[in-house]
């Protein structure tokens, strides 16, 4: 699975921070570089030079035309990080800043992506800024004015301030919106003791409010470092960090509030070792979906299945990771033959990630290795959640490469 790319000379990717950001970035929109596996095509879509952005921890959104949506952690001209469109043209994308953070109340450093929220509104947070420097939920919308370009900046509003309701820091998870178009969101740190929360934005007038939907005690589960996702009775699931190595929980929604039950408690007997940064995906008839990113020694892909109140923790595969590298830290994704795909930060055959599919077939899931990163143009350490469209092409973004400013890529299985 070995790939190599052929760079023009006058597109070459240099290693300081201190490249020529125009002449790469020209490259960036006007190239697409193509990698060739066994049976699948990756192709850079956009590769960041700093000055458009720097390090896309997070994964992209798509919206009904094909234009891709994601954050950048830091870069831009202020260097606390952007939003970004892909403007797709034909077969080809060309990179559009919609926001470039200014610190402060407008934000920085967004570590999570952006989705589109119920008013059409473009919504993601930022780990930092706001008026205790505890983060902010965000929104971005096009001018109300007619733009005369192709490429246009987007309004960015401040939403809410994190630090109003003791969240702080809000990490790789996007928010989600329930269908009366309330959000909710997951704070690392914060709460009473400081170890994360749950938290709701409901509207209120032209505005936002605030609530806890829970807050960590340090003797449950802790630190959740992404998004919570929804069953069909209302009920929200996610996963922590800590204490140990994690685990998986359920806050079930009642008139009095809400009650954390949880599920599993990685490092257990039957459970996977090794600890869970990446959140959850959830099918079709309810079965919980995840990734563990190891403990220096393994890793493991997961099922939770609920029979009757009761919760099975099933391995669907486990990583040898004793090299210390890390597994997955994005969400996988589900195609329509019930297929799941995902990615690995450190594993694979060059150590700089890869793309794997997990085929199930007779009960049965079978590993297979998609792409090795090797860092040749394609990037390295994936850690952004996975898209999939309706043709079944892969969308992700990888936080690195030899410039050390990160790429968004396709892969076509």
């Amino acid at each position: 699975m070995t790939t190599t790319a052929a760079f023009p000379a006058s597109c070459s990717i240099e290693s300081s921070r201190t490249a020529n950001f125009i002449s790469q970035l020209a490259c960036a929109v006007l190239l697409l570089f193509t990698y060739a596996t066994q049976a699948q095509t990756l192709r850079v879509l956009h590769t960041f030079s700093g000055a458009d952005g720097l390090s896309p921890y997070s994964g992209v959104t798509q919206d009904r035309a094909g234009n891709l949506y994601g954050t950048t952690y830091a870069g831009g001209s202020t260097q606390l990080g952007t939003v970004y469109e892909l403007k797709r043209v034909g077969s080809n994308y060309t990179h559009n800043q919609l926001h470039v953070f200014a610190g402060g109340n407008d934000g920085e450093q967004p570590y999570g992506g952006v989705v589109f929220g119920t008013d059409q509104g473009l919504y993601g947070t930022t780990w930092a800024g706001g008026a205790s420097d505890a983060g902010t939920v965000f929104a971005l919308r096009p001018f109300p004015t007619f733009c005369r370009t192709v490429l246009c900046p987007w309004m960015e509003s401040l939403q809410f301030d994190l630090g109003t309701d003791r969240n702080l820091d809000p990490a790789y998870g996007n928010v989600v919106f329930e269908p009366a178009g309330n959000l909710y969101g997951t704070s690392a740190f914060g709460g009473i003791s400081e170890y994360g929360t749950v938290y709701e934005l409901s509207r209120s007038g032209n505005g936002w409010s605030g609530s806890l939907v829970y807050e960590f005690q340090g003797d449950d589960l802790n630190y959740p470092a992404h998004n919570v996702i929804f069953d069909i009775a209302g009920n929200l699931y996610g996963t922590t960090a800590g204490p140990g190595e994690g685990g998986v929980f359920q806050l079930v929604r009642s008139q009095s509030g809400w009650t954390e039950r949880i599920l599993a408690d990685f490092g257990t007997p039957g459970t996977c070792p090794g600890y869970d940064i990446s959140g959850l995906i959830m099918d079709a008839a309810g079965n919980l979906y995840g990734g563990t990113t190891g403990d220096g020694v393994t890793a493991c892909i997961y099922e939770m299945s609920n029979s009757g109140g009761t919760w099975q923790f099933t391995v669907l595969y486990t990583f040898n990771i004793s090299n210390n590298g890390e597994g997955p830290v994005g969400n996988m994704v589900f195609d329509s033959a019930g297929n799941l795909y995902g990615t690995t930060k450190q594993l694979g055959a060059f150590g700089m990630g890869n793309i794997f599919k997990l085929t199930h077939s007779g009960g049965v899931w079978t590993y297979s290795d998609l792409y090795d990163f090797s860092d040749s143009g394609d990037g390295a350490n994936p850690t952004g959640d996975l898209i999939i469209d309706s043709a079944g092409n892969l969308y992700g973004t990888n936080q690195g490469d030899q410039s050390g400013h990160g790429v968004v890529w396709e892969l076509t299985p």
